[in-house]
């Protein structure tokens, strides 16, 4: 089957935040030009998502307070990719520093998914972070409430069994890291 696009005859934003917009795009599907549907898109930044791995063989995570789902939720640090950030890697780095307060000998992309496709246009890059070491104390923003705790890496999968671990872009990037590691 042949992928078609369809055609966009009209685009305009219909709400702004300071983290992410909606737009609704006026499109027509090539076997159906006549007809056309609004289609809503949220807009934003990519995203970033690091797994800092310490010379123990230990994970830090962060437990952070999330308020779409009113708890506290098990994590690895991330978040936007700031327009003065110049890669994903530097926003990874960045994030891991304000969040947890480590820093790590070396950064590894592991993949990028699109956070959902339907109705989003933006990425999240998940990176691991071999050598993490605390470098200092963590500097979340001030809508952040964060604890930094550290899990040996052989519980990771049982914190995924158990749903601590429940956010899905957390989850994408740990399965990075597992088939990263499957296969070097």
């Amino acid at each position: 089957m042949t992928k078609k696009f369809w055609d966009t005859s009209g685009r305009e934003t219909v709400f702004e935040t300071p983290i992410l917009s909606l737009r609704r795009d006026r499109k027509h599907r090539p076997a159906a030009p006549n007809a056309s549907h609004d289609f809503f898109v949220i807009e934003s930044v990519d995203w970033v998502n690091v797994i800092p791995l310490t010379e123990d063989d230990e994970v830090v995570f962060i437990e952070h307070y999330r308020h779409g789902t009113d708890k506290v939720g098990l994590e690895v640090p991330g978040g936007m990719i700031d327009p003065e950030d110049a890669s994903p890697m530097v926003a990874a780095a960045r994030e891991m520093r304000e969040e947890t307060g480590y820093a790590a000998s070396e950064l590894i992309e592991l993949g990028v998914v699109h956070p959902n496709p339907a109705i989003q246009e933006n990425r999240c890059f998940s990176f691991l972070a071999r050598g993490a070491h605390l470098a200092g104390e963590p500097r979340p923003d001030d809508t952040e409430d964060i604890e930094v705790v550290r899990y040996p890496r052989r519980e990771v999968p049982r914190l995924l069994r158990e749903g601590r671990i429940s956010h899905a872009l957390v989850v994408v990037a740990l399965w990075w890291w597992f088939q990263y590691e499957d296969s070097v």
